[in-house]
């Protein structure tokens, strides 16, 4: 972890330990921002993505990376917090069971209150609206409105010094993603994409995250280094 200058604006980042959000890292850094990030430990199929971030967060030189224990496996409703529900391993109409219900409004919710007690305005999430698997909460009009919900909610917001909700991904193809990752120096091989990885980050190779990797990865011309089991 780095020490942070007064000097530097701040941003919470939401890290997964997947490529998407270890790009978002990259780019917010490359924007001159002092980085704290933070993942959530909320009942996943694995720890993989867990480590993964952990990894992401210490090669990366973040000021600090919280991770927050949660339990949406207590609701259910999703493969990927739920192990009697199979994960797709083709592409399906709609939107898949890997959706988890209300996660990205929880972990925004908790990245805002992190971000308005270290008096940051800026909150970045890598949520993308172009290849990915048609989750609501991850279109521009949830981005917005979460915004708009931020600055009505909060100390900071009422009082005028505004938060700003970043998708700097939102409507980047894929390889556009791995492309601009590779040039801002992101180590791939430290980030886990995998919707059922395995203990040792190895990842499926069937699953929909993993296609949308993979086929990115292709487009772009740059070798995956992902681990298969």
């Amino acid at each position: 972890m780095t020490e942070h200058t007064n000097d530097q604006k701040r941003a919470v980042i939401l890290l997964s330990g997947g490529l998407d959000s270890a790009t978002v890292v990259a780019m917010a850094q490359a924007e001159g921002y002092s980085c704290y990030t933070m993942s959530f430990d909320y009942g996943q199929r694995h720890r993989a993505e867990l480590n993964a971030a952990a990894r992401v967060a210490r090669d990366m030189g973040v000021v600090e990376h919280k991770v927050i224990g949660l339990n949406l496996n207590g609701i259910g409703g999703s493969a990927l917090t739920d192990s009697s529900i199979d994960v797709p391993e083709t592409p399906g109409e709609g939107i898949p069971v890997t959706y988890v219900p209300a996660r990205n409004t929880v972990f925004l919710s908790l990245a805002l209150g992190w971000a308005e007690v270290l008096n940051a305005r800026d909150i970045f999430i890598g949520v993308n609206a172009v290849d990915y698997s048609g989750y609501p909460d991850c279109r521009p009009e949830f981005v917005e409105s979460f915004e708009r919900m931020a600055n009505l909610a909060t100390k900071a917001g009422v009082e005028g010094q505004g938060f700003r909700i970043l998708a700097p991904l939102q409507n980047l193809s894929k390889a556009d993603i791995v492309k601009a990752g590779v040039g801002l120096g992101v180590d791939y091989s430290l980030t886990v994409s995998c919707y059922q990885a395995d203990d040792e980050g190895r990842a499926c190779g069937k699953c929909d995250s993993c296609r949308l990797r993979a086929e990115g990865f292709q487009a772009a011309g740059i070798t995956d280094p992902t681990r298969y089991f």
